[in-house]
């Protein structure tokens, strides 16, 4: 039997949602191989792909700036240590004043963010001075800058927590419109891509085969169970792709049938959570972590 690491069954945890024993017990059915213990507790489970019990975060936030003509626009993600330092005002202008920066410097990556003039010194150095004034640690985590000669839009959520940015051929509204329905899909599906067209067609074919594999249980005919998985892909496809959502302001029509009433289309869009993916100690953690070890 495989060995599996406990690094392992979190990463299948966070992936599916699921207990730590399932993920274990699904890890050894699959001699280690995570993405075929992911299709098996999904064919059984009926677990999401990717869909996390919860979305862990670290603190901060994300600055945001769009320049005057609306042709260029930035997000940078700036991380603390506790909530209260990320409503502290010097570091709320210092993730602000970062996203000026790269809209006007255009860095290549974070390294050369870092090293960019800032303030009589560098951006590093100015980072070291707000964790000597703040007295906690404070990262640059990353940016995401577009450029375009459509038009830019910007969205902050919660006090910048969440962060969108918008490129579409239309007017300021429709692209706030958007940037809050995208800021809204973190709480539920988000989409990956804009249209269904996008969607690479090996993941198409890895979910039809996971409804394959979950009709089939059902016992129902071929013919049946054949139905049953295209409808299921169609409905995967209009989750994942923007234009196929439910408007959340509107969920009577899509964002596709609303994007059409305005006249305007969607070219690209970011979307930073502030902290994702940086794990957080639950409080049932070590339980989880005694038990897997005593299975």
């Amino acid at each position: 039997m495989a060995e599996i690491s406990a690094a392992v069954v979190m990463e299948l945890r966070r992936r599916t949602g699921l207990g730590m024993m399932e993920c274990k017990k699904a890890l050894q059915e699959a001699a280690g191989a995570i993405e075929k213990a992911e299709e098996l507790l999904r064919i059984k489970s009926g677990a999401r792909a990717n869909k996390a019990a919860d979305r862990v975060a670290a603190e901060g936030i994300n600055g945001g700036f769009v320049s005057s003509d609306q042709k260029r626009a930035a997000l940078v993600e700036v991380n603390c240590e506790t909530d209260f330092v990320a409503r502290n005002e010097d570091f709320i202008a210092f993730a602000r004043e970062l996203a000026r920066v790269v809209v006007e410097k255009r860095p290549a990556d974070k390294d050369a963010l870092m090293a960019l003039p800032f303030e009589g010194g560098t951006v590093e150095s100015a980072r070291q001075a707000l964790v000597q004034k703040i007295g906690e640690n404070v990262s640059v985590r990353r940016f995401a800058y577009r450029e375009t000669p459509a038009r830019l839009v910007q969205y902050l959520h919660g006090g910048g927590r969440i962060g969108v940015t918008v490129e579409l051929e239309g007017d300021e509204a429709t692209g706030k419109d958007i940037a809050l329905h995208v800021a809204a899909s973190v709480a539920g599906t988000r989409a990956m891509c804009i249209s269904k067209d996008q969607v690479p067609s090996a993941l198409i074919d890895k979910e039809r085969d996971i409804y394959k594999a979950q009709a089939a249980e059902s016992g129902k005919p071929a013919d049946i169970v054949a139905k049953m998985v295209e409808g299921r892909v169609a409905r995967y496809l209009a989750e994942v792709t923007l234009l196929g959502q439910p408007f959340v302001k509107n969920p009577d029509e899509t964002v596709e049938k609303y994007l059409k009433g305005k006249n305007a289309r969607v070219l690209s869009f970011d979307l930073m959570v502030v902290g994702e993916g940086i794990e957080k100690r639950k409080d049932d953690f070590a339980a989880e972590v005694a038990a897997m070890a005593k299975s």
